[in-house]
């Protein structure tokens, strides 16, 4: 079951980068508009030299996955590689072709299909690599919807692409594929929203093993069946929507039996970022 799972995520993800691909190719790609980014730096790249616009969006990448594997962990990262050489294989694959002739409704679609996919690599517990995992960095320190780090970022590599090109309606257009996108992922990825988890299990230390590399605080709790009379620990802990996917992933691998009760939260107050004793 974990492994079709496994499966299923790999799937979403190389779909999310199918999406993405089309993005590019079929809508901004043919009017040289850029989506920001590592990829809008590939596009900036690829406009002005000869270089592939796909094999520059893989080599910016490089750098970036090594530091997310640092920062951000094993799982996240593979997830984050398939997406990478997945939209990169396919941005070879699929032709450039004008789909939209107005710029502005490229911009658009473009920044729709482009948010999409990366949004369903974000809730596949991944990303669609570049400042994606720059953003995803920033807000493991700073509780901000990642969508709008994006869109900081990417403005950025707009106002770069402005001054090299010359050409304002473009990087106005571009700006608005970035908003778009920047929405559509904070509205599919929803990784600001946190959730409190109550964990009632007889296995404490090998969940605690998992839990607080997770660098979340966890609470231990003695508790005692009303009924059973038999004394269990629960663990509760905060996090987020995004990290919700592998938390509860390490609960069924740790302990399948533990009794799991998720509550959306509306605030926290304290060190939310920090372990708690």
């Amino acid at each position: 079951m974990l492994r079709l799972r496994q499966i299923g995520n790999y799937l979403a993800v190389i779909l999310g980068s199918a999406m993405i691909a089309c993005g590019f190719n079929l809508f901004l790609v043919p009017h040289r508009l850029l989506s920001g980014g590592v990829s809008g730096l590939a596009m900036l790249v690829g406009y002005f030299t000869p270089f592939n616009i796909s094999l520059m969006y893989l080599l910016f990448n490089v750098p970036l996955l090594v530091a997310g594997w640092f920062q951000l962990g094993r799982r996240f990262i593979i997830l984050s590689i398939l997406s990478v050489v997945a939209t990169t294989w396919l941005m070879a694959l699929i032709p450039t072709v004008t789909v939209a002739s107005d710029m502005l409704l490229a911009s658009v679609f473009g920044g729709v299909l482009v948010g999409v996919g990366a949004g369903i690599s974000f809730r596949m517990g991944g990303s669609s690599g570049g400042f994606d995992i720059l953003g995803s960095i920033i807000t493991r320190y700073r509780d901000f919807p990642i969508g709008s780090v994006l869109v900081g970022l990417n403005g950025l590599v707009i106002l770069a692409a402005a001054y090299f090109d010359n050409n304002w309606n473009l990087a106005l257009a571009s700006m608005v594929s970035i908003y778009v996108t920047g929405k559509v992922v904070d509205l599919i990825h929803i990784s600001h929203i946190k959730v409190t988890v109550y964990i009632v299990t007889t296995r404490t230390d090998e969940l605690l093993q998992q839990l607080l590399p997770l660098q979340r605080g966890v609470t231990k709790i003695k508790t005692e069946g009303a009924y059973s009379h038999v004394e269990r620990d629960m663990l509760m802990t905060v996090t987020t929507r995004y990290e919700l996917a592998e938390l509860k992933r390490i609960i069924k691998t740790s302990d399948p039996q533990a009794f799991v009760n998720i509550v959306e939260t509306v605030g926290v107050m304290g060190s939310f970022r920090k372990r708690s004793n």
